[in-house]
């Protein structure tokens, strides 16, 4: 059940992550937040695989070309799954599309079945099932006015690129010839090189000014990119050990613990669709922890 571990330290510490972006903000373009989250995050990456590799010494796996396609696809997809998170924050039933984009699970389930070689259990599918109208409820798409084409459109693109980028992490991790966690963390290193080259490439060419306000928040920034790199290793090594449905079908308890923090720290009132949801993400993760 390492898993399950991996998977709720994830969630703390991407509760975080998403506190500290929000503050960048206020500061900076969309594009350099996203980069605050890769720019300091490879060489803590090189520094974990140098610490597994002194601990428990194994062979340099073999990187073949199928390996480096999926790499390049989750790398790029995720990059895209971030951009579409940005749009739905300008939409006006933003919750609705939000909720949808956290249909990754669903999204995962289905498509680890078709394409990926997955075999989920009856109590697998229940759990993702009540996961996914869980999110649905606390979206509050049941209302009436809250569904657009447009938002749901964007909201499941989103979901399908996070489901598709986690899908390609697992597939690779499996590819490389070295035991768990040493295929995790090569797959970490490779996709963050990937990603932060990737931003600073496009930064560099649309907008460089966005450096100096990186630099000028380079505490926060640095923040950022070490407590998303740490919570990107309890994805990857999750994700490495169960089915990706599964693991994020449990993710989904970041919305649990967002509603808390807002409820008891904030002094948020919760509304009763809050609680049927929060219910129904409880009756999922347990559900899936025992699959």
């Amino acid at each position: 059940m390492s898993w399950v571990f991996l998977t709720l330290s994830a969630v703390v510490l991407q509760t975080f992550r998403n506190a500290l972006q929000s503050k960048l903000s206020a500061n900076m373009s969309t594009s350099g937040v996203t980069l605050a989250r890769f720019l300091f995050a490879p060489p803590i990456a090189l520094i974990y695989l140098l610490l597994l590799y002194n601990f428990s010494h194994q062979a340099i796996p073999e990187f073949s070309l199928k390996f480096i396609s999926l790499i390049l696809l989750a790398a790029i997809l995720q990059i895209v799954a971030t951009s579409l998170m940005v749009i739905l924050f300008k939409q006006k039933n933003f919750s609705v599309g939000a909720g949808l984009a956290k249909s990754e699970a669903l999204v995962a389930a289905v498509l680890g079945v078709l394409f990926f070689g997955s075999q989920l259990s009856l109590f697998g599918w229940i759990g993702i099932l009540i996961g996914a109208a869980a999110i649905f409820v606390l979206s509050g798409g049941g209302r009436k006015g809250q569904l657009s084409l447009k938002t749901v459109s964007i909201g499941l693109a989103c979901g399908t690129c996070f489901a598709l980028t986690s899908l390609f992490v697992r597939q690779a991790s499996q590819l490389l010839d070295v035991p768990f966690p040493h295929n995790a963390a090569w797959v970490l290193l490779w996709v963050l090189c990937i990603q932060t080259i990737l931003l600073v490439s496009y930064i560099a060419i649309k907008n460089s000014s966005t450096f100096v306000a990186l630099k000028n928040n380079a505490k926060m920034t640095l923040m950022t990119s070490v407590i998303s790199c740490f919570g990107t290793i309890c994805w990857f090594s999750a994700m490495s050990l169960q089915h990706v449905a599964y693991v994020k079908t449990l993710g989904q308890v970041e919305v649990l613990l967002t509603i808390l923090l807002a409820t008891f720290w904030l002094k948020n009132k919760v509304c009763k669709h809050e609680i049927i949801g929060l219910l129904l993400i409880i009756v999922a993760a347990t559900l899936v922890m025992w699959a």
